[in-house]
């Protein structure tokens, strides 16, 4: 029997990293370019946040799933909320109308593409720096096709 490359032995038996370290109480989420600290808290009836925290709406013995829905469905929110936000102010110094906003859920996946006039932003956005954001989201708004400004063919001349 020829003995075990010990590279390979390293490998298999080293310790899968834990994918749900940081969906406790205490553990961090990225927003806007820093860390929010989770915590649990059953006084709130929303999920909340507070200085560089964010106050879900669980029980201590909450399970990392459940840690996990609620922080990414506030992250959703939150993000659908600054990009339209931002949307809106950089369309209105352009003169044009806000494109409508979806969010993309793909794990590889652009920050935003352009489809059909329509922005999809990945989510993930979120967790980077306020002006990283403002740019992507320029450099989207510069890629959508010029709104066509035409006569009207029965005006009264």
């Amino acid at each position: 029997m020829t003995p075990r490359n010990p590279q390979l032995a390293l490998r298999l038996e080293a310790d899968k990293p834990d994918s749900d370290g940081c969906w406790r109480a205490g553990g961090a989420v990225g927003y806007l370019g820093g860390t929010l600290t989770l915590v649990l808290d059953t006084s709130c009836r929303e999920p909340t946040r507070m200085a560089d925290e964010l106050h879900l709406p669980l029980p201590p013995a909450a399970r990392p799933r459940q840690i996990c829905d609620a922080a990414e469905s506030w992250l959703r929110d939150e993000a659908l909320r600054n990009f339209a936000a931002i949307v809106a102010q950089k369309s209105a110094l352009t003169g044009r109308q806000a494109p409508p906003i979806v969010l993309a859920f793909g794990k590889r996946s652009d920050w935003v593409r352009v489809e059909n006039q329509t922005l999809r932003c990945h989510w993930r956005l979120i967790e980077q720096s306020l002006p990283v954001i403002e740019q992507v989201l320029g450099r989207a708004l510069a890629r959508l096709q010029p709104a066509t400004v035409c006569d009207d063919l029965f005006a009264l001349v």
